[in-house]
């Protein structure tokens, strides 16, 4: 049976025709049914000149009648310069206020959005509110390894200031999504610090790492203690638990990087007709390395610790990425993670 998914359709930089072109796509390729929430008088005309596309070569393939995309009216939405605490309180009916109270109504599966993230923690935790034992939500992200399984990395920049509790929340909603959503049997959990030592980090990875050991004896979490930057990618943690404001700037700094490796790699391929040759003769290998690094593959990041399912992807995201953002809130949906998650706070 199809899942039910609420879509911010004025979240992303250039909204809404990325959300409605990743909408179709969604709804073509994913056992899904996407609830379009906006302005309807600016929505219906971009989803008729969308659907003229549908046979253009970019969508894949042959064209479906009768795509389940509904309209949801909202007068306001939120944007990236707002405010979001002044946002929330004001703009009552904006599409993020709308698209979560269709999940605490039951009306949705689940919530994506690609605006501001700040605002989508705000107006979910007050729409929503948080699982008990959850002083602050988490947001998410999924990094791709060395070693083909990903890696999820949190907090990546809900919270900037965080106290040791809250990281170790973190180690444990970051161990049932890797677990339930992933389906990585054990997971091994590292709290990220500057070296793998107990003596090596800060006032708070010092206050936090006794906190997870104990934690972790009593929940028969996979801790293996500090790990560095460079675990991020190489395989050796499934989990890596850090605050806000340094998970932020490693995934920034990891997006950087990836854009400087594919300009780099096709100038490279450009420069020279041996190499241009080269290029063509290894072009499947090309676009898997590709995707590898591309943000629009991993869809989006969950906002982990909230009483229902909220997806926050990047405000540039493309329509791909905007599909991937619903793949992900409805198998997080699915493998009713949330469940998994109150049991084990209740644990400790």
């Amino acid at each position: 049976m199809p899942i039910d998914i609420a879509l911010d359709a004025m979240g992303s930089d250039r909204s809404p025709e990325p959300e409605i072109r990743g909408a179709i796509l969604a709804c073509r390729q994913l056992d899904v049914r996407v609830h379009l929430v906006g302005p309807e008088e600016m929505l219906r005309p971009k989803m008729r000149e969308a659907l003229k596309n549908l046979a253009r070569p970019r969508f894949g393939v042959a064209p479906r009648p009768r795509l389940p995309i509904f309209m949801v009216q909202a007068s306001e939405w939120i944007s990236m310069e707002d405010k979001a605490s002044q946002a929330v309180r004001s703009k009552r009916d904006s599409s993020m206020r709308v698209g979560l109270k269709m999940v605490r109504e039951g009306r949705a599966a689940g919530f994506v959005t690609a605006g501001n993230t700040g605002a989508a923690m705000a107006t979910g935790k007050m729409v929503l509110g948080s699982l008990t034992g959850v002083d602050r939500p988490a947001l998410t992200a999924v990094l791709p390894t060395s070693a083909g399984q990903p890696c999820v990395v949190l907090d990546v920049g809900a919270n900037v200031d965080c106290g040791p509790e809250n990281l170790v929340q973190f180690a444990i909603m970051g161990q049932m999504y890797a677990k339930d959503v992933l389906r990585v049997a054990h997971p091994r959990v590292g709290l990220l610090s500057i070296g793998e030592e107990d003596t090596k980090g800060n006032a708070l990875t010092h206050a936090t790492l006794p906190l997870l050991r104990a934690v972790a004896g009593k929940l028969g979490m996979n801790f293996i203690g500090n790990v560095e930057g460079r675990e991020l990618y190489n395989g050796r943690a499934d989990v890596v638990v850090c605050d806000g404001f340094v998970g932020n700037v490693a995934l920034k700094a990891s997006e950087g990087l990836a854009k400087l490796v594919n300009t780099s790699l096709r100038e490279s391929l450009k420069s020279t007709v041996t190499s241009q040759v080269g290029a063509m003769l290894s072009q499947r290998a090309f676009k898997a390395f590709k995707s590898r690094l591309d943000y629009s593959e991993y869809g989006g990041a969950p906002l982990l610790g909230l009483r229902g399912v909220c997806v926050v992807g990047h405000g540039s995201s493309n329509d791909r990425a905007v599909m991937n953002g619903i793949r992900v809130a409805a198998e997080f949906a699915n493998a009713s993670v949330n469940a998994s998650l109150e049991a084990a706070l209740a644990v400790r």
